[in-house]
């Protein structure tokens, strides 16, 4: 059934319009002197959703998308990303206040990707956080092995590559905008009590500039934490990092929040993988990552406005 939306709530939208382009229009006319104020908005960060990646797929397990993670010499992914997860959540809910913890997953038992997805959305996520470890492919390396009547003998032969080092946060390709878009539709927008019935109309002209207005701030907020992460990682712990890219992350757009997928280090190299399994090093992601969600709240609760003065 088509969601009726309420006429006041289009009539704001087109008065709001015509606002912006009446302050468009006259604001050029007088001369102010602007003063920066921060307010406290009425949003609060309440929930992060922690999601520790891959892991042992379950006997009769339903079906899903499901990856047993990657490996190094002494460890295995999903057993780094857990041990992180557990002590971020027990981080997150002693250091900042008001601030909730969800695990995606609480065992080495693995969980689908639309399983995840599913508990960020059910818990009312408003950050969505998973925990990776990086590795890359083996080398192709073509050796001499040999000849044989006066011509060399070539053999083709495959060697881990364990070059890679440091962090990389990946935040979602813009190739898969449209199920981002369906999964706030159905979880942001349908909870919006100003919107009446029990179903939406996805052609409807609100609908339409509720979800690009999300996709928009949701991206921004995505990119936001991912720097403060990389910052924090840098910085105080003086790690290397690969930066930030796109890519195409089924939990991230089809997490209806800002999300962001922290490569914690390559397990395929030596110093890497010793520093995913120490204490130490395990103790210093979760820190730098609670330091730039405290940041990214103190960012997302308070608003600046201006204040003019004639």
């Amino acid at each position: 059934m088509k969601n009726k939306i309420s006429n006041s709530l289009k009539n704001l939208i087109l008065n709001i319009a015509a606002l912006i382009l009446c302050f468009s229009l006259f604001s050029f006319t007088t001369k102010t002197t602007v003063k920066k104020d921060t307010i406290q908005n009425s949003f609060k960060l309440k929930t992060v959703i922690i999601d520790p990646g891959h892991g042992v797929k379950p006997d009769n397990a339903p079906p899903g998308h499901y990856s047993t993670g990657a490996s190094g010499t002494f460890s295995v992914e999903r057993n780094v990303t857990l041990a992180i997860a557990l002590k971020l959540q027990k981080a997150i809910e002693k250091d900042i206040d008001g601030v909730k913890a969800v695990l995606t997953r609480k065992t080495e038992e693995d969980v689908s990707l639309e399983k995840r997805a599913e508990i960020a959305n059910d818990n009312k996520g408003n950050l969505f956080i998973s925990i990776h470890c990086n590795s890359l492919a083996d080398k192709v390396v073509r050796k001499r092995v040999g000849t044989r009547h006066g011509k060399a003998i070539y053999r083709t032969t495959r060697v881990p590559d364990r070059s890679g080092k440091g962090t990389l946060m990946l935040v979602y390709g813009l190739h898969r905008t449209n199920e981002e878009k369906n999964a706030i539709k159905n979880n942001q927008i349908e909870d919006d009590s100003s919107l009446n019935g029990d179903g939406l109309d996805p052609n409807d002209p609100v609908v339409i500039i509720l979800t690009n207005a999300y996709i928009r701030k949701f991206r921004k907020q995505s990119i936001n934490i991912a720097n403060l992460i990389t910052n924090e990682f840098v910085q105080t712990d003086g790690r290397i990092s690969e930066g930030m890219r796109e890519q195409g992350v089924y939990v991230l757009c089809h997490s209806a929040m800002p999300s962001v997928l922290v490569e914690t280090g390559y397990i395929n190299n030596p110093d890497d993988e010793e520093y995913l399994n120490s204490e130490k090093g395990q103790n210093e992601i979760v820190n730098s990552i609670v330091r730039a969600i405290t940041q990214y709240k103190a960012q997302v609760e308070y608003t600046t406005t201006a204040n003019k003065i004639n």
